[in-house]
Formats: C-alpha cells, sequence, structure tokens
C-alpha cells in the first residue's frame, strides 16, 4: 500500500474549506508553548567495536549478516590505498554525527581523498545494490555519503545525521601517497535519559530482551520530539506518538516530549482545525498539509487524554480541550443517521496498516465509536461532560449498528466490505470500543486467526492493537504468546531496535517495493514496553 497523494489533496481541500481559519488566536502562542517544551539532547560518543565482513546466509535476517574479522586498532594503522574498503561495526545502533581523521603514512598529500561512507542499520542495508534504484519513496532517504578530503590533519564531521550499527567506508578516489584513517566516532544523541522502571527479578529472559530492543527503539526516536524513524521519515507522526507516550510511561517517564508534540499539532493543523498527520520541526515547525489521516488525527486525542492521565496537567488539556472536540466534529461528519461511518463517502485517508487489501470499513466503525469515549473520557476528568452530551447516545447508536452491519454472530466474527472480509484488525477494533464482549471479542479473535483468509498485521503498529484487544478480552496466555513471538521474532533475527514492518513469514516485507528503505529503528514497534510493565502478572511472570 502505498500514500496515495492524490487522495490527500482531496482531504486537505475538503477539510480547510471555510472563510474562517480555527483556533487563529491561538496557534502562535501554542507554538511557543511547544518551543518551551522542548527536550534537551544528551551526547555521548561511541566509537567502533570491530572490523566485519558480510556473509551471505539465507538462514539470516534478510540473507546477511557480519562476522568479526578485525579490531579497529588494524584498520588505524593500516594503508588504506591497499585495504580500499572496510565495514565497522559499532555494536549497538546510534543516531547522530560521525566523524573521522586521516593521516599521511608516506609521503605528502598531492591530491583529494575521495571517500564513500554507507551506513546501515541491519547488514542487508549496506549489501544489496540501491542503484537502479526500486523503491517508490525518495532514493535521496538512503544514508550513503560521498566525501571529499581536501586538507589532511583535522577531524571532519559528515555533515548529515544518520541512524546505523554498520559503517561501510570505500575509497572512491586517490593519488600516489599514503595514508590511514586513524580515528572515527560518532557522537550519539537522544534526548531520553535514564529509564525509571525496572523488571521483575524472575522475568524471563525472552521478555527481558523484548523489553531492552524496545526501550531502545524508543530512546532512538526520541530527539527533540517522538521521530517516526530516525533514519527515514524523520518527522513527528501523530499515530506514533500515541504509542511511544504508552511506551515513555513506563521508560523515561519524560511527560515533556509529549505536550510539545501536542502543541505542535495543535497549532499546525488544518485552517478547518484537524490534526494533520505528521510535521517536521525544521527549517521552522510545519505539517505536511497533504497528508490528512482521520485515524490518526483521533488517536491526537488519546495521546491528550494519557497526557491527562499521566500528568495532571489540566491546564494544558483544558487549553487544547476545542481541538480534541474539532476531531471529533470532523469524524462525525460521515456517521450517517443509521449510526454507521460511511467509508465511501470519506475521502480521507485511513491508515490502520500497510496491508494492502485490507477493508477498513469495520476498523473505522471501531475507531470512532473508541475516539467518541475517549474524547467523553477526557471531558469528564475535566468537568466538561455538558459539551458532549450527545456522545453518550451517540455510542450506543454506533455500536448497535456495528453489530448489525459487522458483526456476524453465526460465525462469532466481524466482517467488512461488500466481500465480508475477514481480518484481525476489524476484530480488533469493535473489541477496543467496546463493541464486541469479552466473550466474543475472544471468539472473534480465535476465529479470524484460524481463517485461512484472514488478513493479518504486518506492521508492530498494527499488532499493538491486538495485542491490546487480547488483553480486554481476558486472553492473558495468547496475548504474551503472541507478543513474545511477534516481537521475540525480530529480537531472536538479530534485532537491536524494531522494525518498521514485520511479517515472520517474510523478511522483505515492504510497504515502498523495496526493503532496504524500511526504517530498522521505528517508534511504533516500541510498546511492548508498555504491555510488559503494564501487565507485569501476565509478561513478567
Amino acid at each position: 500500500m502505498i500514500r496515495n497523494t492524490c487522495l490527500w489533496l482531496c482531504s486537505l481541500l475538503s477539510i480547510a474549506a471555510g472563510a474562517e481559519t480555527a483556533f487563529e488566536n491561538e496557534r502562535a502562542r501554542w507554538l511557543e508553548t511547544a518551543e518551551r517544551s522542548k527536550p534537551q539532547l544528551h551526547y555521548r560518543t561511541v566509537k567502533p567495536v570491530a572490523v566485519v565482513t558480510a556473509v551471505k546466509d539465507s538462514s539470516a535476517y534478510q540473507g546477511w549478516r557480519y562476522e568479526k574479522t578485525g579490531e579497529p586498532a588494524e584498520l588505524y594503522a593500516d594503508n588504506f590505498n591497499r585495504r580500499m574498503t572496510v565495514t565497522l561495526d559499532f555494536g549497538e545502533h546510534l543516531v547522530g554525527y560521525c566523524s573521522f581523521h586521516i593521516k599521511e603514512l608516506t609521503l605528502r598529500q598531492d591530491a583529494p581523498v575521495r571517500l564513500k561512507f554507507t551506513f546501515g542499520e541491519v547488514p542487508a542495508e549496506l549489501n544489496v545494490p540501491l542503484d537502479p534504484w526500486r523503491g517508490s519513496l525518495n532514493r535521496a532517504w538512503m544514508q550513503d555519503e560521498v566525501v571529499t578530503v581536501t586538507d589532511v590533519g583535522s577531524a571532519i564531521r559528515i555533515a548529515r545525521r544518520v541512524a546505523f550499527r554498520y559503517l561501510k567506508i570505500e575509497l572512491m578516489g586517490h593519488s600516489s601517497w599514503d595514508f590511514a584513517i586513524d580515528s572515527i566516532s560518532t557522537v550519539a544523541q537522544s534526548s531520553a535519559s535514564g529509564v525509571k522502571t525496572a523488571l521483575q527479578p524472575a522475568c524471563p529472559d525472552l521478555v527481558r530482551r523484548i523489553n531492552d530492543v524496545g526501550i531502545t527503539t524508543l530512546h532512538e526516536c526520541m530527539q527533540t520530539v517522538y521521530e517516526d524513524g530516525p533514519k527515514r521519515d524523520r518527522r513527528l507522526w501523530v499515530g506514533d506518538l500515541y504509542l511511544e507516550s504508552l511506551a515513555n510511561r513506563y521508560a523515561f517517564k519524560d511527560n515533556l516530549i509529549t505536550k510539545r508534540c501536542l502543541y505542535l499539532f495543535a497549532a499546525l493543523a488544518t485552517k478547518g482545525g484537524v490534526v494533520i498527520s505528521n510535521c517536521f520541526e525544521t527549517p521552522q515547525p510545519h505539517a505536511q498539509e497533504i497528508s490528512v489521516c482521520l485515524t490518526y488525527s483521533l488517536l491526537w486525542n488519546s495521546t491528550l487524554l494519557e497526557y491527562l492521565i499521566d500528568t495532571d496537567d489540566r491546564t494544558t488539556a483544558n487549553d487544547l480541550w476545542p481541538v480534541a472536540l474539532k476531531q471529533v466534529e470532523a469524524a462525525l461528519a460521515y456517521v450517517g443517521d443509521d449510526g454507521l461511518f460511511d467509508r465511501p463517502r470519506c475521502p480521507l485517508w485511513l491508515f490502520f496498516d500497510w496491508r494492502d487489501g485490507l477493508d477498513v470499513a469495520t476498523p473505522m466503525q471501531g475507531a470512532t465509536i473508541f475516539a467518541l469515549q475517549q474524547t467523553y473520557e477526557l471531558a469528564r476528568r475535566l468537568g466538561r461532560e455538558n459539551e458532549v452530551k450527545s456522545y453518550p447516545a451517540l455510542i450506543r447508536k454506533m455500536k448497535t449498528a456495528a453489530r448489525r452491519h459487522f458483526y456476524n454472530s453465526k460465525r462469532g466474527v466481524a466482517e467488512s466490505g461488500p466481500d465480508r472480509q475477514v481480518s484481525v484488525l476489524g476484530q480488533t477494533w469493535l473489541i477496543k470500543s467496546g463493541v464486541l464482549t469479552k466473550q466474543e471479542g475472544a471468539m472473534a479473535i480465535r476465529t479470524a486467526l484460524a481463517t485461512k483468509e484472514c488478513v493479518i498485521p504486518g506492521t508492530p503498529y498494527a499488532t499493538h492493537y491486538l495485542i491490546d484487544a487480547m488483553l480486554l478480552c481476558g486472553m492473558k496466555q495468547e496475548a504474551r504468546d503472541y507478543l513474545t513471538a511477534y516481537w521475540g521474532g525480530m529480537v531472536e533475527k538479530g534485532a537491536d531496535t524494531y522494525w518498521e514492518a514485520y511479517d515472520p513469514k517474510d523478511d522483505f516485507i515492504s510497504p515502498y517495493g523495496f526493503h532496504a528503505v524500511n526504517s530498522a529503528c521505528h517508534a511504533w514497534g516500541c510498546t511492548p514496553v508498555y504491555f510488559i510493565h503494564r501487565y507485569p502478572e501476565v509478561f513478567q511472570r
């Protein structure tokens, strides 16, 4: 599934219509509040731990692994004119800026040196041809940089911030004089500092490893906003914001970054007041205006509610309350008198997963009900129930309509669309919204997973909601088994951080037509941290 730009443009035009700009008198102040809430970055210098060689291995993730073949000290003493290429392992995933130094070995420099640096998060990224380019996203996302050194003797910092574990250096141009790369390091950065929670002593080793990789993923994505992926898509997305804030609750407990992100989205909303799916910080804060994703807009409300629960910051919640109302209004514009979300009439992007062919009619019905519930709970905590007094009756109406239109009681499973598609996410969102009882929900999930043609999640993002739904239905053992199999599968395949897309049956799954452009450190993969700590009796026993 590729993001449909034409659809986004239609979304923007329909949402932005109107003579007046919503929150016009508040946006500048909200941006100022976001700026004041910017977290400080913490830095550390990291050096490579090994020289490695690529090994093609069909049993390894995406067909490649590295073997240690030397020490960095050997590189520093070696004539690079003879070596020509080297790959270094820094031993961990890093986000930051790489620097290196060149020294003369014989004679004097008589010409520039041209070096190519290629940074990779996973081994395959450095060992598959990038050209001719096969991906649907911009080739410039790939982390290969050519550096020309004209003056030997000073440290050179590569200007681009990179996210990587492995670094390949290739000699592209040189003269007769001999030289060595005699030092190389990376100044790694993150705004996360100090894990604030601990696991029980009896926690199983695999669960502990899953938790550790989740914390590392969150750490790397916590910059001055919650980044989607520090390698690619280096921006803030609402869906990731929601999941990262949940994991942050049980990891670093830095609520200031959540506040910053909430205010950025509020200030950069469409003219009509709808939160845009993603935004950038530089060169000045701005949203990707052609990207309105209604499912993400609704999750902004959930993030605000969870922020209030974590902080009791009623000032912020009240300040942003009008924005929450606008998100619900945007969704209800497509709910008919019959209580159904009219998917064919809605021009907006509705994202639930990177799965081709997923019918979103049933998930969207559930997601809209869930948003109404979350917003009503936000109102209740702020003493604003009178402003949303119509919500309870509307929720009941939409639940009734959902059962009548989507739930097949004979099969015990939710269906979606004209072909009555069975998907895991169809069950998930009817469970989260309370359309199905615990018993019905448990049966629906089991039935769906046992159905051969069922559409299963293809990303950690969608899988998060499946685990959540299982726990809501009391499926404790099944939730534990699925989480440890799914995220544990990535850990067993060598993940330092969790991947953007993962299918245990397809290591090469990619929403973009080429697996190398996938993000291997992706924010929405960090939520095992949330589950493991929120339900210790399930996962830590």
